[in-house]
């Protein structure tokens, strides 16, 4: 079984990163907006705070309370988006179900919207545009299989899980990589005979432990995007890793797996965004 680490990829991106800050002079700023302290969105944003610190970037984070009124929380949003100082926007989701998203979706700027927030910024990768954007953790699936030399063109994929985050777009990007692609979720019947079937398995509902060994077989290639907290407190994935581990051909650990690429993609849009914001 191969262990696809995300630690080479992200420091093959960092370093073209800085590389990019060096040659156009700029230090990127990344907004993280966060509502509440829940233990994951914790977990990513000391991530973020790290890689970004040892690349010579920086991040600014507003936290506002659970408890937050939709009108503070546009409130906060919109100082963020009218800084002509922060070059990317970060808003950790999902939010609590009394708020709503639709202000922020609707107003945020199309060149700080690093993770695509608004549905409309993906139409470059609906075209299949080689150059558009993706979300940073769809994105950095694509990364971590090319990286390992995993084939995608003629493959079968399924992808357990439909938002508009990870599910939808990584099955966009696997498409236009020529992979056929099914994308299941709670209504899909025999998703467990569905993942079987796949040569490319990518798991992101976000719910630990939900692939269990029924999901795979051996020969397989397992992408777990899942950041989840156990009663430990502990970061763990959607898959059984002791479990799938032993049948798979190859899957990525969690931690050190797909959130070390994540936020390597993070730093590489924030980047690009300040050297383009300076001209």
């Amino acid at each position: 079984m191969t262990e696809l680490r995300g630690k080479p990829v992200a420091d093959r991106l960092d370093k073209e990163s800085i590389a990019r800050m060096a040659e156009s002079g700029v230090t990127p700023v990344l907004a993280i907006l966060r509502v509440g302290q829940k233990p994951d969105d914790l977990a990513y944003e000391r991530g973020i705070i790290r890689r970004f610190d040892n690349a010579g970037a920086k991040v600014t984070v507003r936290e506002v309370p659970e408890d937050v009124s939709q009108e503070d929380l546009d409130k906060a949003f919109d100082e963020l988006n009218e800084d002509p100082k922060i070059n990317a926007i970060l808003v950790m989701r999902p939010i609590p179900k009394t708020l709503s998203l639709d202000h922020i979706k609707n107003t945020i700027d199309p060149g700080k919207d690093v993770d695509l927030m608004n549905p409309a910024h993906m139409t470059g990768i609906l075209e299949g545009r080689k150059d558009a954007y993706a979300p940073c953790t769809a994105a950095a699936v694509i990364e971590i299989l090319d990286h390992y030399g995993i084939e995608i063109s003629g493959k079968r994929a399924a992808v357990i899980g439909r938002s508009l985050v990870i599910g939808k777009p990584v099955g966009l990007l696997l498409m236009n990589r020529d992979a056929t692609v099914t994308n299941c979720h709670r209504k899909t019947p025999d998703t467990e005979g569905i993942c079987r079937n796949a040569d490319i398995v990518v798991a992101a509902v976000g719910r630990a432990g939900m692939m269990t060994a029924d999901y795979v077989r051996e020969g397989q290639v397992v992408i777990d995007v899942g950041m989840n907290v156990d009663d430990c407190g502990n970061l763990v994935g959607d898959a059984v890793y002791e479990d799938v581990s032993k049948i798979v051909d190859a899957i990525t650990p969690v931690p050190g797996g797909v959130g070390a690429v994540t936020t390597s993609i993070l730093l590489k849009y924030t980047t690009e965004n300040a050297i383009r914001m300076k001209s």
